[in-house]
């Protein structure tokens, strides 16, 4: 676990923009087989995330939740790693805010870049391989 979260997870972050439709977000999720996806504005920055649970959430509120913007369902409140975080260190993090990722990011210019998700799933990989 003392190994950095660039060392145990390729570079690669799912994402959509935060003008992408909900519908288009649930697909994405499907295809990838993951629960989650960066959420990227304009110019790739990264402005939040958004997870099954807020789709569901949108389908509980809206008829029309295929259509509802993800800038709306999103949580712009994101907890951020840098690739040299080790995977110990993520692990408190997500335990200390009772989260399942968190996003590892480059800075630039005062924005965040988005370059890799590390999920309590790729933590327990860890353990048990390091085990």
């Amino acid at each position: 676990m003392d190994r950095t979260v660039l060392e145990a997870k390729r570079y690669g972050c799912y994402c959509c923009k935060e003008n992408s439709s909900l519908l288009e977000a649930a697909r994405k999720m499907v295809e990838e087989d993951i629960s989650a996806l960066g959420v990227r504005d304009e110019d790739d920055y990264l402005v939040g995330i958004i997870t099954r649970t807020d789709l569901l959430k949108a389908y509980l509120a809206y008829e029309d939740w295929v259509e509802q913007p993800v800038e709306d369902f999103m949580s712009a409140d994101i907890v951020t790693v840098t690739p040299g975080t080790t995977l110990r260190e993520a692990a408190k993090l997500m335990v200390e805010h009772h989260i399942h990722r968190v996003v590892a990011v480059q800075e630039e210019a005062g924005k965040l870049r988005p370059v890799s998700v590390i999920s309590d799933s790729d933590l327990v990989y860890h353990l048990v391989r390091d085990a």
